[in-house]
């Protein structure tokens, strides 16, 4: 039976095409949970417009889908809360050349 973090594991091979960062790592993914032999997933998109809302989703479910004791695969998109910066990883942030200043200061604290 996959778990979470083996959810995660696969997740954190998607990237979202316009930025060299994982989804996990972008801060995407607000949830995964594995039930039933399904994965589900909570996550947003940097905008409502973004061009790859179809194609990031698709990507997810084919991987996590090959997860032995997962069958299926539901993303669920909402745009609450706003993503942003902030809700970028360390690691992600690393790679972006972002330092925790200008984390404070994109975030709500």
């Amino acid at each position: 039976m996959a778990t979470s973090e083996d959810v995660y594991t696969e997740l954190r091979q998607v990237y979202d095409p316009e930025i060299p960062i994982n989804i996990v790592d972008l801060g995407l993914i607000y949830d995964v949970k594995v039930v039933d032999e399904k994965a589900l997933i909570t996550m947003t998109l940097t905008s409502q417009s973004c061009p790859e809302a179809r194609t990031i989703p698709d990507v997810m479910k084919r991987r996590c889908n090959t997860l032995e004791g997962v069958e299926a695969t539901e993303v669920d998109i909402v745009f609450e809360p706003t993503w942003g910066p902030h809700l970028i990883s360390e690691e992600g942030r690393k790679i972006l050349g972002l330092d925790d200043d200008e984390k404070e200061e994109d975030g709500d604290d």
